[in-house]
């Protein structure tokens, strides 16, 4: 099997050209959102701290999945434009697989960014440096790629027979697995293996940074301290919720849901691709007020 077919969203064929309306606006919204952090933060010194540096890579990290996901996505609603070769498919799978990875490890890396800047903010600039930030985002994309490799691997050696329709918008591993004739239950075992491992450990250590978190703000007595303490937070925890959310209901649906219709499974999956990259840096824009107060700035200016 050399090449497949993306069918886009059975069951709504005729709707695709409406349904790439909201596509299309998700991903210009995201990329003018996501870019315009990334200059922003880019050009204000004031802004080359830890905290933004962490932001700038979830920033590339919500470029990497929609720009993975979206344009392909496109060209089959408004041209249909199907055909993907298996090196293609593969790829698109690694690529997104690897960059969700990161993705999540990033957003571990910002609890403990807050959790340091509430529960020890006078050693804050020696615990987190820009240094070693720089070396969290190289062990975040060492882990990603070292647990998603074997996945494309196990994929591009199984048996497809004559059965090459995905019925998805992009080479997503359980859509490309279903197709296959051969035997999944390796497959199987380390996808939910990986799940454990990598969402499970990081939904951990998140709860865990947020539980000391709010040890210490129950501790303090200042109702102004407790306010600006969860306010330091406010925006992480949406981007957590944004990220988390669309990310589990697709997967549980996939996994476990077997009587749900093709195209709610197809569109969940999407959902997470595309909503997170455009809502993360509408979040950070509104409730952090140095970034805010920089954007306006620059606008104004302009």
């Amino acid at each position: 099997m050399s090449t497949f077919m993306l069918t886009g969203i059975p069951g709504l064929e005729d709707a695709h050209i409406w349904i790439s309306i909201p596509f299309a606006t998700c991903y210009i919204i995201g990329l003018f959102g996501n870019f315009s952090v990334l200059f922003v933060v880019g050009k204000e010194q004031t802004l080359h701290q830890p905290m933004y540096l962490l932001l700038c890579m979830l920033v590339l990290t919500d470029l990497g999945m929609s720009t993975c996901v979206v344009p392909k996505a496109l060209c089959i609603f408004w041209f249909n434009l199907e055909v993907i070769t298996l090196s293609g498919c593969l790829t698109q799978n690694a690529f997104l697989a690897t960059i969700s990875a990161i993705h999540s490890a990033i957003l571990v890396a910002m609890s403990f960014d807050r959790y340091v800047a509430i529960c020890n903010p006078l050693r804050y600039s020696t615990i987190l440096s820009n240094v070693r930030v720089a070396k969290l985002g190289l062990v975040s994309l060492i882990r990603g790629i070292v647990c998603v490799l074997p996945v494309p691997l196990v994929l591009s050696r199984l048996p497809f027979c004559d059965n090459h329709m995905i019925p998805h918008t992009y080479c997503d591993s359980i859509a490309v697995a279903k197709i296959s004739c051969g035997d999944l239950t390796f497959f199987r075992l380390y996808g939910f293996m990986m799940g454990i491992v990598l969402t499970g450990l990081d939904l951990m250590l998140i709860a865990l940074s947020y539980c000391l978190i709010i040890r210490v703000i129950v501790s303090i007595s200042s109702k102004k301290a407790h306010l600006k303490a969860l306010n330091t937070c406010t925006a992480h925890i949406g981007v957590i919720l944004t990220s988390y959310t669309p990310y589990l209901f697709s997967n549980l649906t996939h996994r476990f849901g077997q009587g749900i219709a093709p195209h709610i499974h197809i569109i969940l999956s999407n959902v997470y691709v595309l909503v997170p990259p455009m809502l993360n840096p509408i979040i950070y824009g509104v409730k952090t007020q140095e970034l805010r107060d920089k954007m306006r700035k620059n606008i104004c200016r302009r």
